[in-house]
């Protein structure tokens, strides 16, 4: 999957809203079919998205455009799916995924309206919202090549505060365990780690910290419900120049002691052998993915 930073949610049945999610600068969309649209617009939703991914995508080739369905369980999935499964699309945000089994299910659909629909390599978000989900999360992020990424629960007021039955914190404590659990499962599967979102709409300082802490942590991305929360985001896993002079300073010391039959060295008051060097490429590797990816947004070739 893309190292996209900022997920941008926005409702289905509010077409006019996507240019604007657009025009923030977001990495991501995800058109949302489920909670944020009312039961009695939920088929015209469907239509909507569909033109919405259209219209998109002849403006914004390079966004990440994603939609998220109703549940398995709601027995809406297929007529979501259906609908939405056009070119243009880049994925399926998969709510309420708790083991395997569930992402076979997604596959089997996906499958099936990819065929019909001339569509091919769409990617699954998955959101960890239930305890069982949280026991089960290695076993859903390798079950199928699909699942491309997969959030780490933070959410102050939704399926995973309920379920857990954690009072909520800006540092984000209790959910530290619940969010390591995901976030090492992300690892093990080789996929793309987000941390989850952030509910206080005009607390950008507290935003700021919170995303920051996810990073250090070693989420790469972030879920986004509000237009004003992208630029910070986008701005917090967006690797600085002061790093990258930092790890391509060490990746070419290194190089150097090598070359001359040294593997342990003094770097800017730092011991460093292999094993810095093996991380400064990979960090390397990540920033220019994602240099690249901004390269037009940031006046970069």
């Amino acid at each position: 999957m893309e190292p996209y930073r900022s997920i941008l949610f926005v409702p289905g049945h509010r077409p006019r809203w996507v240019e604007k999610a657009i025009a923030t600068g977001a990495d991501c969309l995800v058109l949302d079919l489920e909670d944020s649209v009312p039961a009695f617009e939920k088929e015209s939703a469907r239509n909507a998205v569909a033109e919405s991914i259209a219209r998109a995508r002849e403006t914004s080739p390079d966004i990440g455009l994603f939609v998220r369905v109703n549940p398995l369980a709601t027995k809406m999935t297929g007529a979501d799916l259906e609908a939405v499964v056009v070119p243009g699309l880049t994925g399926v945000f998969a709510p309420k995924i708790e083991q395997a089994t569930d992402v076979l299910q997604y596959d089997a659909l996906v499958d099936h309206f990819e065929h019909r629909n001339g569509v091919s390599g769409l990617e699954y978000i998955v959101p960890v919202e239930t305890v069982k989900a949280i026991h089960n999360c290695l076993e859903v992020a390798t079950a199928s090549p699909r699942v491309g990424a997969m959030i780490g629960p933070s959410a102050q007021h939704a399926d995973i505060a309920r379920e857990v039955g954690y009072e909520w914190t800006p540092e984000g404590l209790e959910t530290l365990y619940l969010r390591s659990r995901v976030l090492l499962a992300c690892r093990e599967a080789k996929i793309h780690a987000l941390t989850g979102l952030w509910e206080d709409l005009d607390n950008l300082d507290g935003l700021r910290q919170f995303a920051v802490r996810g990073r250090q942590l070693g989420f790469r991305g972030m879920i986004v419900i509000h237009p004003t929360h992208v630029e910070t985001v986008n701005d917090v896993f967006y690797p600085s120049d002061a790093d990258i002079e930092f790890y391509r300073g060490l990746a070419e010391s290194y190089e150097k002691a090598e070359a001359q039959g040294t593997g342990a060295l003094r770097y800017r008051g730092l011991h460093i052998d292999k094993a810095h060097y093996d991380k400064a490429i990979q960090w390397l590797e990540r920033a220019r993915s994602i240099r690249l990816r901004t390269g037009a947004e940031r006046g970069e070739q």
